[in-house]
């Protein structure tokens, strides 16, 4: 039995709102049995709530994304992070791939650690893995987790290389796999995949964006995580039904939820 978990979607995006049950009826017939659901902003965060109440296979996780900090107030994050289906705080971390664009980098980078450092330690006191954000960070971003002393969470849309992810694994944390997978020219990406402990990997869509290849230039969805997990279960030499399983049964361990073997 295929038992599929998206372990990050932003199904509170807007881009959602004309045809949300179709997309839940399309994960559900791709073998989709749990959906972790991301609120990046506490300050503005829809209809998170009430996906959380109304699903019962939507779990949540809250944070102040890198590029969402304008206005942002960590304390707004605490009423969310007392949620009873919240299993993570994320996603968090550093984002510098539109610094070259500020007049102010130096301020920006700044502002960015200290709303890692602020987060990363509210976690460790509310016991809560964490979903690590970091596109081309990747030097500070590790600093930071290890003076900090976190060995609890997923670096999410892994994008790094077989240094990277050593340095992630030896941390304790896993690592998660997204749509460019499958593209053509993500050859370092498919090595990772194939040197990373099976018992440390996710998959995720990061919907909506990423979308896998076979859809690639379309809205990505929570049902198009089996495109990604049919490439990773091709790299691994396993089957699409074992791959879905270990990975769904790595996403439990790690956000502590219920795994039934079927």
């Amino acid at each position: 039995m295929i038992t599929l978990f998206d372990t990050h979607a932003h199904l509170s995006d807007k881009v959602y709102s004309g045809d949300f049950e179709k997309i839940i009826e399309n994960a559900k017939n791709a073998g989709l049995v749990k959906i972790l659901n991301i609120c990046n902003s506490a300050n503005k965060p829809g209809n998170f709530i009430e996906l959380l109440k109304k699903y019962d296979f939507i779990y949540g996780a809250a944070g102040v994304h890198p590029l969402e900090m304008k206005g942002a107030d960590i304390e707004k994050l605490m009423p969310l992070l007392g949620l009873g289906k919240i299993v993570a705080l994320g996603e968090i971390g550093l984002d510098y791939h539109y610094l070259y664009e500020k007049n102010d980098k130096e301020k920006e980078i700044q502002l960015q650690k200290e709303f890692f450092r602020a987060q990363l330690k509210i976690a460790k006191e509310k016991n809560l893995p964490v979903i690590v954000h970091c596109r081309e960070a990747w030097e500070d971003t590790m600093k930071i987790v290890e003076e900090e002393k976190v060995n609890n969470g997923v670096f999410h849309y892994f994008s790094g290389g077989e240094d990277e992810l050593k340095k992630c694994i030896d941390f304790g944390f896993y690592v998660s796999f997204t749509g460019p997978v499958t593209y053509p020219k993500s050859d370092v990406l498919r090595e990772a995949v194939k040197i990373a402990p099976i018992e440390k990997i996710l998959i995720e869509t990061d919907c909506p964006y990423l979308t896998p290849q076979p859809k690639r230039g379309t809205r990505n969805e929570p049902a198009y995580v089996r495109f990604t997990a049919e490439k990773i279960a091709q790299i691994r030499g396993m089957s699409l039904e074992e791959l879905s399983q270990i990975t769904h049964q790595n996403a439990c361990r790690l956000f502590g939820l219920k795994f039934l073997k079927t």
